[in-house]
């Protein structure tokens, strides 16, 4: 089979996904386009250089809609011979549309591909495009439905841990996140968004608040309580499906939860005589794929699951893996992951994640994938794997390995 390679990994900086964030000037269309034309730029692709482009998009309404893929396509600088095509894994959303790539590419179907994604959480809101199993009875009611909040407490009570626990990993997050980009970690990836006059918009992360502590964490109250003890009582779902836990503990809150952020990032992904055409030299190539159902009402399980399948998968053990990147969409998520595998914290979001950066639903995907390469190759080290939970109750994860 032939081999899919990572040749560039970039993304914008993410934004605060509210009104006076630094990107809600800025349309879904417009960051898309200014990061393809990023990724073209910085690799000289020239033509029809590429099959495709895959973009991961979780909210497909409004500006947001209408194969958003094809239409940054078409407002960016890529040849218009370029066909887009908008994709949907919720959190995964960017890192299927990698994975995605990367199998077109093994199995002979075209020799490059841009992937990525994009979310303007504060332009278009989460969950603004409906979800039939949120609102219709004949799905919601047999398979317990709840937010993904509960489902995050759910976590944390079926496994034990507490909030002190989860604001610990909160407050490190935000830390680690800070030391890399006072080191320039990040500098390799993150590109400046400028306006039309090429100003400066946002360079940085801006959601990030390095000046958080264990006693500003335990001054914010529970975010999900009320939706599970009071109105509409989510908790009593969860306890019908759950009988053997007496209580839910309702331990997250916006502290230790990942943040509403705006944001896109792109990868290039080809085969060797890809490479050999344009003079791009691969940084690694993508070793494994995998993606699972899970239990749709803890939800948020799946990356212990989707990677004991990816390891199994491919003859593989825990220990051959050297860094991990998994997505910090609530604190019980990664203790979850670091828990089953037994794996030290020292190798697991290295660099902060989504409670301290943000966490723009479409793009986080591939965003986590830049992350960890960039990581890979400043550690000096060989193997590393991103995994997300992802709403429903699915998982989904890559492995890739320096060339």
């Amino acid at each position: 089979m032939t081999e899919a390679y990572i040749y560039d990994a970039l993304r914008t900086p993410r934004g605060k996904g509210r009104k006076d964030g630094s990107l809600h000037e800025v349309t879904s269309l417009r960051l898309s386009s200014l990061t393809l034309n990023a990724l073209k730029e910085r690799n000289n692709l020239e033509g029809h250089a590429v099959e495709d482009v895959i973009w991961g998009n979780v909210t497909q309404v409004m500006e947001q809609g209408g194969c958003l893929a094809r239409s940054a396509v078409l407002a960016s600088d890529l040849d218009e011979r370029i066909p887009g095509l908008a994709i949907n894994r919720f959190c995964a959303s960017g890192m299927e549309a990698v994975n995605l790539a990367a199998n077109q590419v093994r199995g002979g179907a075209g020799m490059a591909y841009i992937a990525g994604g994009v979310e303007m959480m504060g332009r278009v809101a989460m969950g603004s495009d409906g979800a039939a199993i949120a609102v219709d009875p004949t799905i919601a009611m047999e398979k317990y439905f709840v937010p993904q909040g509960i489902s995050a407490d759910i976590i944390a009570t079926e496994y034990g841990f507490t909030r002190d626990e989860a604001d610990q990993l909160a407050v490190k997050s935000q830390q680690r996140a800070k030391k890399a980009w006072d080191e320039g970690r990040f500098a390799k990836s993150v590109i400046d968004v400028k306006d039309q006059n090429g100003l400066s918009i946002l360079s940085h992360d801006e959601y990030m608040r390095p000046q958080t502590d264990m006693q500003s964490l335990g001054a914010l109250n529970p975010a999900f309580q009320q939706m599970g003890e009071v109105m509409p009582g989510f908790d009593k779902i969860a306890l019908m499906k759950y009988p053997h836990l007496e209580k839910i503990n309702h331990i997250h809150h916006a502290g230790n939860s990942s943040g509403i952020v705006d944001g896109a990032a792109a990868v290039l992904i080809g085969n060797k005589e890809f490479g050999e055409k344009y003079g791009l030299k691969p940084r690694a190539r993508i070793r494994a794929t995998a993606k699972i159902g899970t239990d749709p009402t803890i939800m948020l399980t799946g990356p212990v699951p989707v990677t004991e399948k990816i390891l199994a998968d491919n003859g593989m053990k825990i220990g051959d893996i050297d860094l991990f990147e998994v997505n910090e969409a609530f604190a019980a998520v990664v203790m979850r992951f670091m828990q089953a595998f037994d794996v030290d914290d020292s190798k697991v979001n290295v660099n902060g994640g989504s409670i301290a950066m943000g966490h723009p639903l479409g793009a986080t995907g591939a965003m986590i994938i830049g992350t960890l390469l960039d990581e890979l190759e400043r550690a000096d080290k060989e193997v590393g794997m991103a995994t997300l939970c992802i709403a429903s109750g699915m998982g989904a994860a890559t492995i890739i390995e320096r060339v």
